[in-house]
C-alpha cells in the first residue's frame, strides 16, 4: 500500500509543480501594466486572480497542517471580496513576490511530507467526519487547487499579447 501511497502522492506533485510552474513563468512575462487588465470585458483583473491564486495557497499552509499564513490581509481582499470591492490592492510586484514566497514554503513542505500523511485529514475537517468520508484528506486538498490554479492559469493567458 504504501507504494501505491507514493504514486499516487507522485502523480498529484507533479500535476502540481507543472501547473505551479505555468503560471510562475505566466506572471514573471506579464507586464504590471498587463496585470492591470481585465481579463475580459467585465471580467477579473490579472491582478485580482494572482492575488486571489497567492490568498488560496496562503490558506493551504494552515490547512494542510504547515503553520499560519504568511499574508492573511490577502483574504479579505482576494477571497471575501470581488474584484470590483474598491478595495486597496498590493501592487503587481508585490503579489509576485508574494507568490514566489508562498509556492517556495508550500514547495518545502510537500517534499518533506511522508506519502502515508497525505492520506490524512486536513485542519477542517472533524474526525468524525473524516472517518465517515476518508477522501477528504490532503492529497484531495493538492488536486483541488492545482485544478484551481489551472482554471485561473487559463483566465491569466488572455493577458498575454
Amino acid at each position: 500500500m504504501e507504494t501505491q501511497h507514493a504514486l499516487f502522492v507522485k502523480m498529484a506533485l507533479d500535476a502540481w509543480n507543472t501547473q505551479s510552474s505555468r503560471t510562475t513563468k505566466l506572471i514573471q512575462s506579464l507586464s504590471d501594466e498587463a496585470l492591470t487588465q481585465e481579463t475580459a470585458p467585465g471580467r477579473n483583473t490579472g491582478t485580482y486572480l494572482l492575488g486571489h491564486l497567492v490568498a488560496v495557497h496562503d490558506a493551504m499552509i494552515p490547512l494542510l497542517g504547515f503553520g499560519d499564513k504568511l499574508y492573511p490581509e490577502l483574504e479579505t481582499i482576494f477571497l471575501k471580496n470581488p474584484d470590483k470591492s474598491g478595495l486597496d490592492k498590493p501592487f503587481p510586484q508585490d503579489l509576485r513576490l508574494y507568490w514566489n514566497t508562498i509556492q517556495s514554503v508550500l514547495a518545502n513542505h510537500f517534499t518533506e511530507l511522508p506519502a502515508e500523511d497525505w492520506f490524512k485529514k486536513h485542519a477542517t475537517i472533524s474526525q468524525e467526519d473524516f472517518s465517515k468520508e476518508p477522501h477528504r484528506n490532503k492529497l484531495s486538498v493538492l488536486i483541488n487547487r492545482t485544478n484551481h490554479m489551472a482554471y485561473h492559469l487559463g483566465q491569466m493567458a488572455y493577458l498575454k499579447k
